[in-house]
Order: C-alpha cells, then sequence, then structure tokens
C-alpha cells in the first residue's frame, strides 16, 4: 500500500463525514470536480482498508462507517522486552490496511513512546489500549514507574514537573544521552494529532494544528506516565515532512525548534523578569534557529524581552532568534529591544 496525497487526504475526510448521505459518490464527483468512477475507488479504498462497510452492488450500493474495534495488551518490563517486536506482533496487525505513510508515522510513535516506558519509567508492566475506528486510530501506553516529569525534573534539577515539560517540548532533551538524543518525544509529539501525557500532578496536551500547548496541574498525582496518541487515519503527513519542519534552510539534522512561550507563565504571572527569560532560553543555544511562539501571551516586560532579544542575542550570535504570533505591542518591545543592542537595527525583524 502507498501513501496519500493533500487531495485524497481531503477527499477521504469528506466521505467519512458525510457517509450517512445519499448520492455519496456523486457528492463527492461534483464537490471535487472528479469522475464518478474515481468516487467510487475512493469508497473502495476505504472498504478496503476497513474504514466502510458496503451493503448491495452496483448503483444501489450504500456505505456505512465500521465499528470501532479496541484491543489491550499487558507487557511484563524485562530482559527481553522490545518495542520493535511488540510492533510488528501485537500492534501492526490490528491497526491493518492503513496508507504506508500513516504506518510510517506509528512504528515511529509507538516504538519511541513504547521504549521509554521500557528504558526510563522505572517501573514494572506496561499497559497498551488500541482503538481503530474509521476515521483515526488511537494508541496509549500507561506505565507503573516513576512518571515521566519527575524524572526529569531530578535528573536536571529543575524547579518542578512544569519546567520539565517545558523541556521536553523544546526537543534534545535526554536523561540518558549515551542512549537516547532526545528527539523521540518531541517528534512524535509534531507527527500524531494529537499528543497528550499523563503524569505525577501535570496533564499535558498537544493537538496539531493549534497553536496553543496545554498545561493542566491536577489535585490528585497520577503515579507512572500514561501517554495518548491519536493519528488520523488518512492524514497525508509523513515522516520525512515533519523532520523537514525542523530544519533550517533544508539541512540535514534537527537544527530549529519552536519555544510554547506560554508555558513559561505560572498561574496569572505575566513574564516580565530576566529569571523567566532564563528558563525560556534553557538549552535553546543547541540550535541554528529558534521560534518563540507568543500564541496566547497578552504582554512581556522589557526586562525579560531584552534578555532574550539583546544579551542572548549577543552571547549566541550563530542563534537565530524569530517571534511568532506575537501582538503588536509585543513585536513592538521586541524591536526597540532588539535597537537597542544594535543602534543600526533597522526593523527588519524575520517573524513567522
Amino acid at each position: 500500500m502507498t501513501g496519500i496525497r493533500k487531495n485524497t487526504e481531503d477527499i477521504r475526510a469528506f466521505i467519512l463525514e458525510h457517509i450517512d448521505e445519499e448520492g455519496i459518490a456523486a457528492k463527492v464527483a461534483e464537490k471535487f470536480k472528479i469522475t464518478r468512477q474515481a468516487a467510487n475507488r475512493h469508497l473502495q479504498k476505504l472498504t478496503g482498508e476497513g474504514s466502510l462497510v458496503a451493503d448491495g452492488v452496483t448503483r444501489k450500493r450504500s456505505y456505512k462507517m465500521a465499528e470501532t474495534a479496541a484491543v489491550t495488551f499487558r507487557y511484563v518490563i524485562e530482559p527481553g522486552l522490545a518495542e520493535d517486536v511488540v510492533w510488528r506482533r501485537d500492534i501492526q496487525p490490528f491497526l491493518g490496511e492503513l496508507p504506508d505513510n500513516v504506518l510510517h508515522i506509528w512504528n515511529y510513535a509507538f516504538t519511541e513512546m513504547f521504549n521509554n516506558a521500557i528504558d526510563h519509567s522505572s517501573g514494572t508492566h506496561i499497559l497498551v489500549r488500541v482503538k481503530k475506528s474509521a476515521v483515526d486510530s488511537e494508541i496509549s501506553i500507561v506505565d507503573d514507574g516513576i512518571g515521566i516529569f519527575k524524572k526529569i525534573q531530578d535528573a536536571l534539577n529543575l524547579p518542578d514537573e512544569r519546567q520539565a515539560i517545558f523541556e521536553l517540548q523544546k526537543g534534545k532533551l535526554t536523561t540518558d544521552s549515551v542512549n537516547h538524543s532526545g528527539q523521540g518525544i518531541f517528534f512524535t509529539s509534531r507527527m500524531v494529532g494529537g499528543f497528550d501525557i499523563l503524569s505525577g500532578g501535570v496533564f499535558f496536551s498537544h493537538e496539531l494544528g493549534n497553536e496553543v500547548d496545554w498545561m493542566i496541574e491536577r489535585d490528585v498525582s497520577w503515579d507512572g506516565t500514561a501517554v495518548f496518541l491519536k493519528v488520523e487515519n488518512h492524514t497525508a503527513r509523513t515522516v520525512k515532512k515533519v523532520y523537514d519542519q525542523f530544519s533550517v534552510n533544508g539541512s540535514e539534522g534537527f537544527n530549529k525548534t519552536v519555544v510554547p512561550v506560554k508555558l513559561a507563565k505560572y498561574g496569572n504571572d505575566q513574564l516580565v523578569s530576566r529569571s523567566q527569560a532564563k528558563r525560556v532560553l534553557m538549552r535553546v543555544d543547541r540550535f541554528a534557529q529558534v521560534i518563540f511562539n507568543f500564541e496566547g501571551v497578552d504582554m512581556i516586560g522589557q526586562a525579560f524581552a531584552d534578555q532574550i532579544f539583546r544579551v542572548f542575542a549577543a552571547e549566541h550570535p550563530e542563534v537565530s532568534l524569530i517571534p511568532s504570533h506575537a501582538n503588536p505591542d509585543i513585536l513592538k518591545l521586541i524591536v526597540a529591544t532588539i535597537k537597542a543592542g544594535r543602534p543600526g537595527f533597522k526593523g527588519d525583524l524575520p517573524i513567522e
């Protein structure tokens, strides 16, 4: 089976949304300016993949959504447990017929997260639940270990679990640099459609296409780590496309990151101090280009802006600093800050 293109993704999404309507093939043909034969091929493909169930023949044929199926696996963390074996033996067969690009995303995401549970959780068991519907597939991976945020907090001597999440979202973070690159969670969260982690007293959520990540502190602590993954069955996204988003000018390697600035806020606090800026800047000197996403941030203070766009910029001229989704007031302050450090600056700030 091959991957799918963006137009195919749009057609299949339309079919699944309107499958209960009569004359679906004709509606698809009209909507996307394709022949009835081409529309029927999409319907047949979705039926062959198990997303739809067909009834009847030729013009009297009707379609409906396939029922959701689910299965649960339980594993003991012991020598010999290997994520690639679990993927080939248990997970991939249950996911069944999916486009190659979707299976490649699932292969990457599942094996990275399952391996994290094996190598880092210090737990005894892993519970995996797989659910597949006509629209998307979901996998949850739950271990009974120390908790991913707590482990990172302790290993890096961070003030709390929130900072651990913040560092994970920058990428290139690992507590075992000999055996791991620190890219797995970062790229998994960008490849899948939905990525959630519940661990300790914190719930983190990253949704594809949503510029704002969510972090919720909970009164009740969760022992271990639960990772929830969701991928659309007919997305045109590919592993390579995601990798390419985080390399500068097509160069090889992971040298570009996005920093969700909102995650540096605690409660109703505003981002005004140099200490806050230093937490935002932690480890970003490992990248050639850093995009600061200000979505959800109403204002920043002069000291905060100065620490990033003048002090850090002067100390690390090799790192390109780019603001994104900043409101006019924040952009004005950033430009004024840069001018203070570079009198010849004309305001030609690169903005995403």
